[in-house]
């Protein structure tokens, strides 16, 4: 809800607030008192392109303000504090305010929340807030999509439930579609791409390489080429330790024996030397197992020649050529190799799964159709529903002849939505073509039709505030009361500022707020030298009897004129609810 309004020198007004509340708010006050600017004030609130002519002579700049509270969970206050604005909580909503101003060199500057803020994102949130009616560019239902939004709101309870079981199944269908699509558009891609996987692996299987394999050939192609070195090295640690003929001296295995001996004879003597006996008993051993081992190798030297090493090179040479091309060392390659097994059975099984999509796509599709010729004929019945009861209104406002005329027609393809194009159109009278809405109407004519369409959509598709001008322009009498009582209708469901020169729509505000016009004259008495500006004042009961009778006598002194506007105000009481 719109709580208060300030105006800062925007137009002839130089410093305004405007008290508002719920349900229905009239701006009244005699011609060029400044009315338009309240209207004005809230479309630079709005993202509005901002006029440099609009700010008032001989000052710096204009300004809007405006404090709205809202919900908690309402959309536009999450908006708001991803844009970094404050807001303030109190118990049951927030209080949020939008600041506009305009230089009188044309710059413009927008706040929100006591933030800076581009004016898109003003427009942005004022989308959800508030929406103006009077001149053809403020249409709140001037897109197809916002009036298949309304029309959908409008429909049967039952028919929330329909749409989103269409749009389960359409979300499925399309990216079904789309998979089948990617399928199809990148078969001859996968294709090589199978033919390049299929080649790799057969190169790598015809190797067949093990886990660490390249490392080991590469420590036993080191040993082979040293075979001689190596196995007269091992000869000789043999014959040092066992060995039949060394020379003068004896092997390492006899002097440890016979040291062995000699410590034996003595050992019972003293235990040391006892223990010192045992363990070059131990060192024997060794010595033992270790000349056994020496001859074994001796033995295995002999029996690998050349050809292992050959051999050895050639599967090195093999392995090398993998790790080339495909990974740093075998083991990656075998990794990269298991992997690319995964994604070739997967291009294998493109044709299976391009069959089981075309199917599960022409499934689904025919289903949609199903359903969306349901949503049609649910939306057709709403159609001439809400036509019907928009034209009844269109009667009481002084436009008889002309009639809300909405068309659903089939849509080329299916969509999110269905398979509808939704189009509301006005017909004006009788044998006239319809025309979309906006255009051969005048703001005054649209106005009304709008505020049918809001009085009828008020109970389903509400926005909080609703801001009318000229809605009132070229009508009175009977037609003024009946204005009046609908905007005090759609009042009981949001709230509803109107600007009005007639005293019958006036006489059903809850908050009547009048425009005063004052001109300061100069020192020579002429006005020219001075200025002209205007006041604002939220009116009680009394003050509210006399500016009904100056609307409607010009004599707000007459006791004639009050007593007609009283009958106005009583009258006004016994409005209906809905």
């Amino acid at each position: 809800m719109l709580e208060e309004l300030r105006i800062r020198d925007l137009g002839v007004i130089t410093d305004a607030i405007l008290p508002l509340g719920p349900g229905l708010s009239v701006v009244t006050g005699e011609t060029g008192a400044g009315k338009t600017m309240v209207v004005t004030a809230v479309g630079l609130l709005l993202g509005a392109r901002s006029d440099a002519g609009a700010v008032r002579s001989g000052a710096k700049s204009a300004s809007a303000e405006a404090v709205l509270k809202l919900d908690a969970g309402h959309a536009a206050v999450a908006r708001s504090r991803e844009a970094g604005a404050e807001v303030e909580e109190f118990d049951g909503g927030v209080e949020l305010l939008l600041a506009r101003s305009v230089g009188a060199d044309g710059r413009s500057r927008a706040y929100l929340g006591g933030r800076a803020a581009p004016v898109g994102v003003l427009a942005e949130i004022g989308e959800t807030l508030v929406v103006v009616h009077g001149q053809s560019d403020q249409i709140r239902l001037k897109s197809q999509v916002a009036q298949r939004g309304a029309l959908d709101k409008f429909a049967s309870e039952s028919f929330a439930g329909t749409l989103a079981a269409y749009q389960d199944l359409y979300a499925h269908w399309h990216a079904s579609q789309g998979e089948l699509d990617a399928l199809r558009s990148a078969a001859r891609e996968r294709l090589r791409e199978a033919e390049s996987l299929q080649a790799a692996l057969a190169e790598i299987d015809a190797v067949d390489p093990q886990p660490a394999e390249d490392d080991a050939l590469k420590a036993e192609a080191v040993k082979l080429a040293n075979v001689e070195e190596l196995r007269i090295a091992a000869s000789a640690a043999h014959q040092a330790l066992i060995a039949e003929d060394f020379g003068e001296e004896a092997d390492a295995t006899t002097l440890v024996d016979a040291a062995k001996r000699t410590l034996e004879h003595v050992a019972e003597h003293d235990e040391e030397l006892g223990g010192a006996a045992a363990r070059l008993a131990e060192v024997g051993f060794l010595l033992n197992d270790i000349a056994a081992e020496l001859a074994s190798y001796q033995a295995a030297l002999d029996t690998e020649g050349p050809e292992r090493l050959a051999e050895i090179e050639d599967r090195r040479a093999a392995l090398a050529k993998l790790v080339r091309k495909y990974a740093p060392t075998i083991d990656e390659v075998l990794v990269w190799a298991e992997a690319a097994r995964a994604r070739h059975e997967e291009l294998q099984d493109d044709s299976t799964r391009i069959e089981s999509l075309d199917a599960e796509v022409a499934r689904a599709e025919a289903e949609l159709r199903k359903k969306a010729a349901a949503i049609s004929k649910a939306r057709t019945k709403a159609a001439k529903d809400l036509s019907a009861r928009v034209s009844a209104e269109l009667k009481a406002l002084a436009m008889a002849d002309a009639t809300l005329v909405i068309n659903v027609e089939s849509a080329a393809q299916l969509g999110p939505f269905g398979a509808d194009e939704i189009s509301f159109l006005l017909q004006p009278h009788s044998g006239a073509p319809a025309r979309p809405l906006g255009k051969g109407a005048s703001g005054g004519e649209l106005s009304r039709v709008m505020l049918a369409i809001e009085v009828v959509l008020a109970a389903v598709d509400p926005v909080p505030t609703f801001v009318f001008d000229e809605v009132d322009a070229g009508v009175g009498g009977r037609a003024a009361v009946e204005i009046g009582r609908r905007l005090a209708m759609l009042a009981q469901h949001v709230q509803v500022l109107v600007v009005t020169h007639l005293p019958q729509v006036a006489a059903f505000a809850n908050q009547h707020i009048r425009v005063t016009k004052t001109s300061v004259r100069g020192a020579d008495g002429a006005t020219a030298t001075g200025f002209t500006s205007s006041d604002v004042q939220l009116l009680d009961e009394s003050e509210r009897v006399r500016e009904l009778a100056r609307m409607l006598a010009g004599q707000e002194d007459s006791e004639s004129a009050q007593a007609h506007a009283q009958e106005l105000l009583d009258d006004a009481k016994l409005l209906p609810q809905i």
